[in-house]
C-alpha cells in the first residue's frame, strides 16, 4: 500500500475521533489530545501543556517506511526523542498495530483498535443500582443471558428446546 493512501486513511480515522479523546505515548504513557488535522500535519497538545505540537506528514512517511522495512515488528525504542506521538497516531490506522507491552509497531492484515486511545470517559455512579419497575425486565435479562450462551447467528442449528427456553 502506498503512503499516500495510508496517509489519507489515517487522516480520516483521526478526524473520526471524539474531540475529548485522550491518546497516550507508547513508552512513556504521556497523555495528549489531537487539536487539529490538516492535509500535511496533525496538531497535538500534551495534557497539562498549552503548547501545540505539529506532527508532520513527512515524519509519518519516514515511520511508515521504517515499519515497512523492518523484519518483524518495529521496535519503538528506535524512535528518536519526541517521536512517540507519531507511533500512537499511526496506530489509529486500522492496518497498524501497536503493542505497548512489547514496545513495537507493526503492520497487520486485520484491523485492530489502538490500546493507546481513551475515546470516551465513563462517569461512575457510586449509588446503589435499582431494578427498573418494568414487568418484563427479568425476562429480558434471561433472554440476554440465553443469547450470550448460544451462537445465534444460525438459529437453524439450535435444537427446539433451546429455542423454546
Amino acid at each position: 500500500m502506498s503512503f499516500r493512501v495510508t496517509w489519507d486513511n489515517l487522516l480520516d480515522n483521526v478526524e473520526e475521533l471524539p474531540a475529548d479523546a485522550t491518546l497516550f505515548t507508547p513508552l512513556s504513557q504521556k497523555p495528549f489530545h489531537i487539536t487539529g488535522v490538516q492535509q500535511h500535519r496533525v496538531l497535538i497538545e500534551y495534557q497539562g501543556d498549552s503548547e501545540t505540537v505539529p506532527l508532520q506528514r513527512e515524519q509519518f512517511e519516514t515511520l511508515f517506511k521504517r515499519v515497512d522495512d523492518a523484519t518483524g515488528p518495529f521496535d519503538l525504542d528506535r524512535l528518536p526523542p519526541g517521536a512517540e506521538p507519531y507511533a500512537t497516531v499511526m496506530s489509529l490506522h486500522p492496518r497498524f498495530t501497536i503493542d505497548d507491552r512489547d514496545g513495537t509497531l507493526s503492520e497487520s492484515e486485520t484491523p485492530t483498535a489502538s490500546p493507546l486511545v481513551d475515546a470516551h470517559t465513563v462517569e461512575q455512579d457510586d449509588g446503589p443500582r435499582e431494578e427498573p419497575d418494568i414487568s418484563v425486565y427479568a425476562d429480558a435479562l434471561l433472554l440476554i443471558d440465553a443469547l450470550e450462551q448460544h451462537d445465534v447467528t444460525s438459529l437453524t442449528e439450535l435444537d427446539v428446546p433451546t429455542l423454546v427456553n
